[in-house]
């Protein structure tokens, strides 16, 4: 496993990415070796942040943890990737059941019900034409954290959304 460790208003002091690289190469086992892990270090104001994406097969697993101690935050993150790593062995156990290979084999099964994706509402409603910033107001009228809207310059459609630091982002698909 490949593990890069960068970092964000912050100069990452040896002891700290020596820290962190190790952790995440305890996860090199369910890996591939050319797996890529990518680690970034960020302080705003009192937080210390550290986000952790690990892309495999078509799936990134990622992990962000914010709280006054960056020790504290790495720890927690590499505690919800291991749990996402479980999540994701469960699923390739149960979609290639009875093959012989599967890198996974000392992660324990989880069966946590309260993380299974469930849709419980369907909605269906016109979708206007319309330009991002016009979808934003209507986001902010809603009071949602996203709105999707037929782009009136693209005829696509698109999403807008707000995001954590309070600045909005937009999805365009690609075909």
């Amino acid at each position: 496993m490949i593990v890069i460790v960068s970092g964000k208003n912050l100069e990452v002091t040896d002891a700290l990415k020596d820290m962190v690289k190790a952790k995440l190469e305890r996860f090199g086992k369910y890996f591939k070796e050319d797996t890529e892990a990518q680690a970034t270090l960020t302080v705003e104001k009192n937080r210390q942040i550290i986000e952790i994406t690990i892309p495999i097969n078509g799936t990134i697993l990622r992990a962000e943890e914010a709280t006054e101690d960056m020790y504290t935050s790495v720890d927690k993150a590499i505690d919800k990737l291991y749990k996402q790593i479980r999540k994701h062995k469960t699923k390739l156990q149960k979609r290639y059941k009875g093959h012989d290979t599967i890198r996974f084999e000392d992660i324990p099964n989880f069966n946590d019900d309260k993380d299974e994706a469930k849709i419980v509402k369907t909605k269906r409603f016109p979708v206007k034409p319309m330009d991002a910033e016009e979808a934003v107001l209507q986001m902010e009228l809603l009071g949602h954290n996203f709105y999707v809207f037929t782009n009136s310059d693209t005829d696509d459609v698109n999403v807008v959304y707000k995001r954590k630091d309070g600045n909005y982002g937009l999805i365009e698909p690609t075909f």
